[in-house]
């Protein structure tokens, strides 16, 4: 029961998430309750497994995936998981409750909250992963849905440009960090987080220990916003603002100093380790404090401070000392709360006053006095004030820095460093509370009359306050405990003692906690007129980073690009075949050359017949590519010629399935083709036009390219065919398609079952194929008609009586292909048919794929046969649902096996004794064939079906301007 719940976790957000995409999108509130009970839920199966987590076991579920490269669905809860998953559920839990006051009904709502609980899902799943590779999975998608929530009022240009960056800088540090994790496995030969955590010492003395850590560090310092990758944070700030209560102060930006944390028993105290992450966390925490005194956003200052809090916490996990890291997982917990809240408060005024603008916000108190309270305490536990939880982390953290952990430059500076950074940190909290609540309003009203806000819509802040407050006054009986065991799954046995007591004496912490309260009030006394005024900062004003970000983004996508596409973009298509083609041969030619092949006893003798079959086959493909510049029809009719010769080579060889599925797959693309051809560029010459010297070059290049790739394909399928290894893979399939695929079909049990994730895979990319297609095509659709409707129809009817041998209303269609009558009384054949090869495809040949491809067929006949509007009006299609169910039964099939507790997409058969049938075979794998089967039909008919419409009314347009010529020449006549 614990596993389910472990599971349940991280699933119901995404589940959640789907069910508000259909809830009605008129109210606010059933989505909103959804929302909350998803989040309250979460917390409560979470606080569920305390009681296990506090006594020190951890809580594991784990599925093989593929368990022989160390991959698998592995979930796992200790203190520190359990520490982070509460914080996650419970902010999410607070940040629905504000943002039912704050998002307008004019918003998407579904929209937000399908994001919001896709990402909330995302991040448990980092916090919940005990598998390096399935983390890295939830990372990457924490980073698509902060840029779609970031990017969720797409209308504004700031909330773009910040998405794109943020989504940029992010999804490189993923990259990273993924190259990072696979370098760890291999070191440790498991990507298991429990066999990671119990090699530290082999990873720091393995010589790949170095790249490892770089590409690891790129990967966290981008997540989390340091040094020199901060800049995204704050431009991030155009997002709404319960998205950056929750992602930017609480959750994503806290995925990276948790993942240093976690890893921190494996990688930390080495020279490389402190060096690097110092750095980057003392440049952050100073840097970031110091902008955030200049902003006159009240967001931006907040970004700005969070970035320097961040850089706090990593610089503490950079010291290499345990009581160093407990301060830096006290601090994480400490800074999102106060984070939360003031981005929050930061939200009440942007709501309530109609700015966010600190130059044109004062005297706010009188307005919001309670607004006003909450956020004075909130700046005070971040500047650090006694009595409040800041105060206490960062007693801490002075006490640690003034330590001696390395002997180097960096160990030296580092007490100076904090106590400047604090020092600015308290300078901006003034800052902000002053220019803000106290002193006289405005000259200029206020762009809206400010008030307080719902009491629901103050309440999540009012919680996080006082949390601020118990945390510093009673942190022992409070998050005492909850600090205990998050500490100790980090450290283990290396946890050393501490004190969580609101009063240690006259400390050089404390006095340095009093040189930062005192010089930052001093600070803000002298120059908190500038401030107010000033643009920018004296210093580094000029040195931003979105500049750089633009200016190297520029470079990439326009002048890298520009002179890629120079030496190899073209217009044409030709030479872009031509180069993958060279490229192939190469990656194939390179291996043979190396390693050489292995051939067999070719056999006796010729058979003429096969011969013959073959050389008809040739012909028709070298036809089919003199003929293609000047009669495209005769060639595509020639091309089919070499299709069928090939489907006739495959029953030859005893391969009944890929005759099959290579018949249907011939029809489709020469109806592909055929509706194609009316798209294609004029052709440069006509028969009688001569060839030039150019020309004959050019054909002879592309005749020595084909017959390389055919002569290359020749020599390696006969050494394929003809070599007589006793380890050959095909005996394998053979011996076990039966007992463990329950299919006497080799090829379709290995599509379905031996092989079936590739063949998930497979459909998925057919799928975002055909979705590709479509949209290219609505986008580059041929221009309107410009005729009104009742001209059209008495043009028609003109045209109709000029031509009396002409069927009346015809459409072009109906004289182009098959008549439609017989079209029509064919499709329930070509059902059958798909019903038959379907059926029996597990123990014969067929399968899903061919059935899809034959029914695709049926459906598209009848467009060319009886017109759209014929069977638009008939037949509801909805192909993209057929893609949808398809990939959904496919997907599913895999999920039943892991609610089984056996590895994805394993299969399961047996016999069923039905009345008068008998014994029939029943598998699992034929569920997951009709996936395949429902997607092969909705991807080809979409594709096939857009490009139909497109042609039709190409064919439309043509037949209306030649009646209208009609008719212009009997009006002059």
């Amino acid at each position: 029961m614990d596993f389910f719940a472990l599971a349940l976790i991280i699933a119901l957000p995404f589940v959640a998430g789907l069910a508000a995409a259909l809830l009605p999108s008129d109210s606010r509130t059933p989505v909103t309750w959804l929302a909350g009970l998803t989040a309250a839920t979460c917390l409560a199966l979470t606080f569920s497994f305390y009681p296990a987590v506090s006594s020190g076991h951890v809580v594991r579920y784990q599925i093989d995936w593929i368990p022989q490269l160390g991959l698998g669905f592995t979930l796992r809860m200790d203190g520190f998981a359990w520490v982070f998953a509460s914080l996650v559920s419970a902010m999410a839990l607070l940040v629905v409750i504000y943002t039912r006051y704050y998002i307008s009904r004019e918003d998407p709502v579904r929209r937000f909250y399908l994001l919001f609980l896709g990402f909330m899902g995302s991040m448990l799943g980092i916090v919940l992963s005990g598998n390096l590779i399935l983390l890295v999975v939830f990372w990457e998608l924490t980073s698509l849905f902060s840029f779609l929530l970031i990017g969720y009022w797409h209308h504004k240009q700031a909330a773009r440009d910040g998405a794109r960056m943020a989504l940029t800088i992010t999804s490189v540090g993923g990259l990273s960090l993924l190259a990072g994790i696979l370098v760890i496995g291999h070191i440790v030969g498991s990507y298991d987080l429990d066999a990671v955590l119990a090699s530290g010492n082999a990873i720091r003395e393995h010589h790949l220990y170095v790249p490892a850590l770089l590409l690891f560090l790129l990967g966290v310092l981008t997540k989390s916003a340091q040094f020199p990758f901060h800049f995204w944070l704050p431009n991030a700030m155009a997002a709404p603002t319960p998205v950056s209560a929750f992602l930017h102060s609480a959750t994503l930006v806290k995925g990276g100093v948790f993942l240093m944390a976690r890893l921190w028993p494996v990688l930390a105290g080495t020279p490389e380790w402190f060096t690097i992450l110092g750095l980057a966390g003392m440049a952050s925490f100073v840097l970031g404090a110091y902008l955030a005194m200049f902003q006159q956003d009240l967001k931006g200052l907040l970004a700005y401070s969070t970035i320097s809090h961040l850089g706090l916490i990593t610089l503490l996990l950079s010291l290499g000392s345990p009581l160093a890291a407990v301060a830096a997982i006290f601090h994480m917990l400490n800074h999102a709360t106060f984070k939360a809240s003031l981005f929050m408060a930061a939200g009440i005024i942007d709501h309530e006053a109609g700015t966010r603008d600190l130059r044109q916000l004062s005297g706010l108190f009188r307005y919001m006095p309670i607004t006003g309270t909450l956020a004075t305490v909130a700046s005070a536990a971040m500047a650090g004030v006694p009595l409040l939880n800041g105060f206490l982390s960062k007693e801490m953290f002075f006490a640690e820095a003034v330590e001696t952990h390395a002997n180097s430059w960096v160990d030296t500076i580092a007490p100076y460093a904090a106590v400047l950074g604090s020092t600015l940190a308290v300078t901006y909290s003034i800052r902000l509370i002053h220019s803000i609540f106290l002193g006289a309003p405005p000259p200029e009203s206020f762009p809206r009359e400010p008030h307080e806000p719902p009491f629901w819509m103050r309440f999540p802040v009012m919680c996080l306050v006082v949390t601020c407050l118990v945390v510093g006054i009673i942190p022992g009986l409070t998050i005492g405990p909850f600090l205990r065991i998050a500490v100790t799954s980090v450290l283990g046995e290396a946890t050393p003692a501490y004190s969580l007591a609101i009063w240690h004496g006259f400390t050089i912490a404390f006095g340095m906690s009093v040189i930062a309260l005192v010089c930052g009030t001093m600070l803000y006394l002298v120059a908190g007129n500038y401030l107010e005024h000033t643009d920018s900062p004296p210093v580094f004003g000029r040195i931003q980073g979105q500049r750089l970000f633009e200016r190297t983004m520029v470079a990439i996508s326009w002048r890298w690009a520009r002179s890629i596409e120079e030496v190899l973009g073209t217009r044409r298509l030709q030479p872009q075949v031509r180069l993958l083609v060279a490229v192939a041969i190469a990656a194939g030619a390179i291996p043979i050359l190396s390693a050489g092949l292995d051939f067999g006893p070719v056999g006796n003798g010729i058979d003429i017949a096969f011969t013959g079959l073959w050389c008809i086959g040739m012909v028709c493909a070298v036809a089919a590519a003199y003929l293609a510049k000047f009669h495209r029809l005769a060639a595509l009719a020639l091309l089919g010629g070499a299709g069928l010769v090939t489907c006739v080579t495959f029953v030859w060889l005893s391969a009944p399935d890929l005759a099959a599925t290579q018949l249907a797959v011939e029809i489709v693309t020469t109806v592909l083709i055929l509706l194609g051809l009316r798209w294609l560029p004029k052709r440069w010459r006509t028969a009688e036009e001569p060839i030039g010297v150019s020309d004959r070059l050019r054909r002879l290049r592309d005749l020595s390219l084909a017959v390389m790739a055919g002569s290359g394909m020749t020599v390696v399928s006969l050494a394929v065919l003809t070599r007589t290894s006793p380890d050959s893979i095909a005996d394998f399939f053979i011996e076990n398609a039966y007992t463990e695929g329950g299919g006497r079909n080799v090829v379709n049990v290995i599509l379905v079952d031996f092989r079936g994730f590739d063949t998930l895979g497979e459909i998925t990319v057919l799928g975002i194929v055909a979705l590709t297609v479509f949209a290219l095509l609505r986008r580059f659709r041929p221009a309107p008609d410009t005729i009104e409707r009742p001209e059209q129809q008495r043009i028609q009817q003109s045209y109709d009586e000029a031509e009396p041998d002409r069927k009346a209303g015809a459409t072009a269609t109906e004289y182009l292909y098959v008549p439609s009558v017989i079209m029509q009384w064919m499709f329930p054949v070509v059902i059958v048919l798909a019903a038959y090869l379907f059926l029996r495809g597990h123990d014969a040949p067929g399968g899903g794929f061919v059935a899809g491809v034959a029914l695709a067929a049926g459906f598209i006949l009848q467009y060319m046969a009886a017109g759209t509007v014929w069977v638009e009006d008939r037949l509801r299609i909805l192909p993209v649902v057929w893609m949808g169910v398809g990939l959904l039964l496919a997907a599913l099939t895999g999920v039943a096996s892991i609610l089984l507790g056996d590895p994805f997409l394993t299969s399961y058969f047996q016999y069923a004794d039905v009345p008068v049938l008998g014994k029939i075979p029943l598998a699992s794998a034929t569920v997951f064939d009709l996936g395949v089967f429902s997607l092969v039909v909705g991807a080809t008919v979409l594709m096939l079906i857009a490009i139909a419409h497109q042609s039709i009314r190409r064919l439309r347009a043509a037949r209306l301007e030649e009646a209208r010529q009609l008719e212009e020449k009997q009006q002059w006549s």
